[in-house]
């Protein structure tokens, strides 16, 4: 059987499927990917069953049974130096890595959408919003954000407001490179022939032929917001104890490495995990919307 054939029969079959279904059925060829997927399914099924799958409260202090190691029994992840169970903190923590993580990136695609798609359309706006953009990209990302924090204060909704604001500038670049590419083609010029509004034409026509990088982008970044996150939470800017942040965790470990290590460990591991299963699964993405996998395969 030809390629041709081949290739018809594939673009025939992929035309039944919707955008996102056919995104979906080539990422889970992807093994890594999909080990990805079952970390983050994991992590979300913790947030959400935080209340159901512990014994014992995030921040309950029991000072009888403290540095306990992992397998003891009542608490499979041992205790810290207050008593609390590392378990039900470890999941308390899940919960508060995926809130901040999704409401920084949703911030900064708000922000940078808005702002590439100005920039990329519009010539007299491009010069402004982009200067702007490049004073923000002056700062290194941990910096700005210490900035940010050091001025509004130390809590977790201003992490949120910190890194939000430092995620605006790489959404904007990605989105507004992809604009500038776009409205060049022929049935954007066509609409703009038939007296389509510039409203209409970014809404309807660019911005859903900007969305496999900025699908992307917004999932790696969301392994950077949580990574964010814990470093300013160990620097003691983010969550301030007995909030059960991994990052803040980490920091009230670090005493106790060579008497309970675990304490530290254990929350670094479910950093490290977290980070890896967004930034494979980022990748899949990918190699899933590049349509040069597709002629390749």
């Amino acid at each position: 059987m030809s390629a041709e054939v081949v290739l018809g029969k594939k673009a025939v079959a992929e035309k039944k499927d919707g955008f996102f279904i056919q995104t979906f059925k080539k990422l889970l060829k992807n093994k890594l990917a999909v080990f990805g997927l079952v970390i983050i399914s994991l992590q979300i099924i913790l947030a959400i069953f935080a209340p159901f799958l512990v014994s014992y409260g995030p921040n309950e202090q029991n000072l009888a049974l403290t540095n306990q190691g992992v397998g003891t029994e009542g608490h499979i992840l041992g205790t810290d130096n207050y008593g609390r169970d590392m378990w039900s903190r470890i999941v308390y923590g899940a919960r508060i890595s995926l809130v901040v993580g999704i409401s920084t990136v949703a911030i900064g695609l708000v922000g940078g959408i808005t702002l590439g798609l100005l920039a990329g359309y519009f010539k007299k706006l491009d010069n402004i919003i982009m200067r702007f953009m490049d004073l923000l990209f002056a700062f290194p990302g941990i910096l700005l954000a210490m900035l940010i924090i050091a001025t509004l204060g130390t809590s977790l909704v201003n992490v949120v407001i910190a890194i939000s604001i430092w995620s605006i500038p790489g959404f904007a670049r990605i989105v507004r490179g992809s604009v500038l590419s776009i409205k060049k083609q022929e049935y954007i010029l066509a609409m703009r022939s038939i007296g389509a509004s510039n409203t209409r034409i970014l809404l309807k026509h660019i911005l859903p032929n900007c969305t496999a990088p900025i699908i992307v982008n917004a999932t790696m970044r969301m392994g950077t917001a949580i990574l964010s996150t814990a470093s300013l939470s160990f620097l003691g800017l983010g969550a301030q104890p007995p909030t059960p942040e991994w990052g803040a965790m980490i920091a009230a470990g670090q005493d106790f490495m060579w008497d309970a290590p675990h304490i530290a460990i254990i929350p670094g591991v479910a950093i490290m995990l977290t980070i890896f299963a967004f930034n494979v699964v980022g990748d899949g993405l990918r190699d899933a919307l590049d349509p040069n996998m597709d002629i390749q395969a």
